[in-house]
């Protein structure tokens, strides 16, 4: 009994609790990153079906009309890569990659322009998604810059 409340004692030490918060967040990382390659390969996989079903069916080979649906499965797939490879960044260096979040979200924003319907779209709408475009690249360049010199 003595040791058992000794070993709960010691779990409330602040350096094994830490040890425990890690390995939890380790164990969620993975259990994220099986998550994300069955949601990339269900992806694939309607991305795939989609482009089939449009060039076989009649009216044959009309994928010009949907070609904007076709680029955003494209890009919500490169978006899930981009999530993948945070994802294990993080297991590999247990630190979350400021770059790679930027380019995930600059690639996100993207995706969203390309797809975006201007008739149904408001002039405020194509203000806030510029402005977000130029603060994303923004803050891509100062990461960019100070991790390069970082480097030398």
């Amino acid at each position: 009994m003595k040791k058992l409340i000794r070993q709960i004692f010691g779990l409330t030490k602040d350096e094994n609790f830490m040890h425990a918060i890690e390995n939890i967040e380790v164990i969620v990382s993975k259990i994220l990153s099986i998550f994300m390659v069955i949601v990339i390969l269900v992806a694939i996989v309607d991305l795939g079906t989609y482009i089939v079903k449009e060039v076989f069916t009649t009216p044959y080979g009309l994928i010009n009309t949907t070609l904007f649906k076709v680029f955003g499965l494209f890009l919500n797939i490169l978006i899930a890569l981009e999530i993948l490879e945070n994802i294990t960044a993080y297991l590999k260096r247990h630190v979350f990659q400021v770059e790679l979040v930027i380019v995930t979200s600059l690639i996100a924003v993207a995706r969203k322009i390309i797809i975006l319907d201007l008739d149904k779209v408001k002039g405020l709408d194509i203000i806030g998604l510029g402005t977000a475009v130029l603060a994303l690249s923004i803050s891509y360049l100062i990461i960019r810059f100070s991790n390069s010199k970082d480097r030398y």
